[in-house]
């Protein structure tokens, strides 16, 4: 067992979260149940993914569950983008949080490979 609190992809991933809850107070009461629902849920599951990793017995099965954070931080990005295109968010809004959706795929995918390893 890893103490995932230490790790800076998990600490990138809580930084995320409470960003993108910030962001979410931009969306209309419309979105709650549908661009707000995948974003919050895409975002928890960053660092909520590296938790449960650490948890396991395997590296194997931990790399596994970084990688599942690593998709969802394509998804937030994916869902952060169209969120622009709707005119939701602004060029400031994607310019904030988009450098660290990238750096926490970068972190993570580079940790999931030296575990593998």
């Amino acid at each position: 067992m890893r103490n995932f609190r230490l790790l800076d992809c998990w600490k990138l991933g809580m930084k995320i979260v409470k960003l993108t809850y910030i962001l979410l107070e931009k969306l209309p009461s419309s979105e709650n149940f549908s661009l707000r629902s995948q974003m919050s849920r895409a975002a928890i599951s960053m660092p909520s993914n590296i938790a449960e990793g650490c948890g396991r017995n395997s590296k194997k099965e931990m790399g596994r569950f970084f990688e599942i954070a690593v998709s969802s931080a394509f998804e937030l990005e994916t869902q952060l983008l169209a969120g622009q295109l709707i005119d939701y968010f602004d060029q400031e809004d994607i310019n904030n949080l988009l450098p660290i959706i990238h750096d926490f795929q970068r972190k993570t995918n580079s940790y999931r490979l030296k575990i593998l390893s």
